[in-house]
């Protein structure tokens, strides 16, 4: 329930305080006095669009608050725990400001949010009707979630089954589709990977391979050269060419320590020739096992430059080192695992696209069954909602159009619409083609007595629902307005009358022009003062005792039902 409205700033109203009770509400005045406004400014609070166009000439901005009582609805009490807005006090306090610059700020009960948030918020708490909502009604294509709506609960479960089927049959419809429809370039990329997979594989190759193959290459290429200093170092080191170099180190090494003794700092000179003489003897072991171990094998050195020259080839194609082709391996081989499952299951994929489609089709007729089992629960309130609105030889139906072999879609294979025959002898057809203003508005309201129950929003607000109608008309949606206000909160903007008369609270909503600048008030009124605004209503500028006498008789016989 909206509790309390602040408006700065918007459009003709500078600043304005309401406070709002339960039941009905009525808000009246002359055209362009700001009712529409008022309204607007809680559309703007339950998230509908802003714009700067809103803002008042002169302001940098425009600033709203409202205060609402929490709906007792588990899915708006799940959507504020969702989005981290507290609500143990029972009350929720938005606020919105919209700058010239274009800002938009929302905070609800201090929390900031989007409007994408606010809007999902207000479907809890405010609902609009007004021309925009005879638009949707005019839509046939909105029929169907009304149906929906009504139906309720037995509708829920196979709807929402019927998705998840709907969701796999589209996912298993497409891969096929598009198998089918790239089937060539499809066996074409497999071909390619099994041919890649296996020349790679066939390869068998190593990481660290290709550098141990180009040292070992090196060994055999240069094998000469390796000899030739293998043997020399040997040779000079053990004396097979001239004097031994180990016996003349030996020979220094020994005179060196002798002169040692005679003066401390010939040892470490001493030291220094024996250890060189020790590591030119490790040399010359080093070199002589080395020189007996070489060997050359030119069959060892053609599969060396064989298998490096595979390796480049490999690279060339593949990457430009060894391991970005054994990386570029390890890539596809997972593409084509995945493209011979996909190729393994085509068979097991049609499969399942067949009995997902069998599936559908079942969940599909069910929901078609309960559906028409509901048009027709609705189709008997409608009609008995329009005839107490005198409407009373009208016909309502809901039109279901033949189903078609595969005709799925998100909500079901149905295509639904309202049809109605408002007179005897006359065709029945589309409500959209078929009613009038007056009528549409009549139907509206039928449809919306007959949901307001089970909405679950704590305010309803009719803005101008009962344009075109008089007389006896305009009495029975007064009546309408009134039943639904027993269930939730009404805000109500009407030029009848007869619709002011039920209200339990009434607003008189007017504008005037101080310094050339237009300002809208809003006047809350006694038993009196409505009797006044009444006889307004009923006669204009003109107010006479019969007029008044009038306006008395109305609320008399309010007061009485």
């Amino acid at each position: 329930m909206l509790q309390e409205l602040t408006i700065d700033n918007l459009a003709i109203i500078n600043h304005l305080t309401l406070a709002f009770d339960d039941q009905m509400t009525v808000l009246t005045g002359e055209t362009g006095a700001g009712k529409s406004i008022i309204i607007d400014a809680v559309g703007l609070l339950a998230g509908s669009r802003g714009s700067t166009d809103f803002i008042r000439r002169g302001a940098d901005k425009l600033t709203l608050q409202g205060q609402f009582t929490v709906p007792e609805n588990p899915q708006a009490l799940a959507r504020l725990d969702e989005y981290g807005i507290d609500h143990a006090d029972g009350t929720l306090i938005i606020s919105r400001e919209i700058h010239q610059s274009g800002r938009n700020t929302i905070r609800v009960n201090g929390t900031l949010v989007n409007t994408t948030i606010l809007k999902a918020i207000g479907a809890g708490l405010v609902d609009i009707q007004g021309q925009n909502e005879h638009q949707l009604l005019m839509q046939p294509e909105n029929h169907l979630t009304m149906l929906d709506q009504f139906a309720g609960a037995p509708v829920k479960p196979l709807l929402s089954a019927y998705q998840t089927a709907y969701a796999e049959y589209q996912q298993l419809k497409a891969a096929v589709e598009r198998k089918k429809e790239n089937e060539q370039q499809w066996a074409q990329r497999l071909d390619m990977l099994r041919y890649q997979v296996e020349e790679i594989e066939a390869a068998a190759l190593k990481p660290d391979e290709e550098a141990s193959l180009e040292a070992e290459r090196d060994r055999l290429v240069h094998f000469q050269q390796i000899n030739n200093a293998l043997a020399m170092v040997t040779a000079r080191l053990n004396g097979e060419d001239g004097a031994p170099v180990l016996d003349q180190v030996a020979e220094m090494m020994n005179d060196v320590e002798a002169i040692s003794a005679f003066d401390p700092a010939f040892k470490d000179l001493a030291q220094g020739l024996a250890d060189a003489y020790y590591s030119l003897q490790d040399a010359a072991d080093s070199a002589s096992r080395a020189l007996d171990g070489l060997e050359f094998d030119q069959g060892r050195l053609e599969q060396i430059e064989n298998r490096l020259t595979l390796i480049g080839d490999l690279e060339h194609k593949y990457g430009d080192r060894l391991p970005d082709v054994l990386a570029y391996y390890e890539q596809i081989k997972a593409e084509l695992d995945e493209m011979e499952q996909v190729a393994d299951s085509d068979s097991d994929q049609e499969a399942r696209l067949q009995a997902t489609t069998s599936e559908l089709t079942q969940l599909g007729q069910q929901l078609t069954e309960v559906r028409k089992q509901a048009a027709q629960r609705l189709e008997k309130q409608v009609q008995h909602q329009l005839r107490e609105l005198y409407m009373e030889r009208a016909v309502f139906t809901v039109h279901f159009a033949p189903v078609v072999k595969q005709h799925f879609r998100a909500d079901g294979q149905d295509d639904v619409e309202f049809y109605i025959q408002t007179n005897p002898g006359e065709r029945m057809g589309p409500l959209a083609k078929i009613a009038s203003g007056g009528e549409l508005s009549r139907v509206m309201l039928a449809l919306k007595t007959i949901f307001a129950q089970g909405e679950g929003v704590t305010s309803i607000i009719f803005d101008e629902v009962d344009t075109g109608v008089s007389g006896r008309v305009a009495q029975a949606i007064a009546d309408k307005i009134k039943v639904i206000a027993q269930k939730s909160q009404v805000l109500c903007i009407s030029h009848l009358p007869q619709v002011a008369a039920v209200a339990q609270h009434h607003f008189l909503i007017q504008k005037q022009v101080n310094n050339e600048r237009t300002t809208t008030s809003v006047t809350p009124l006694q038993a009196a003062q409505r009797i006044d605004e009444l006889a307004r209503m009923l006669a204009g500028d003109t107010i006479t005792k019969l007029t008044r006498e009038h306006a008395k008789e109305l609320l008399a016989m309010e007061q009485k039902k």
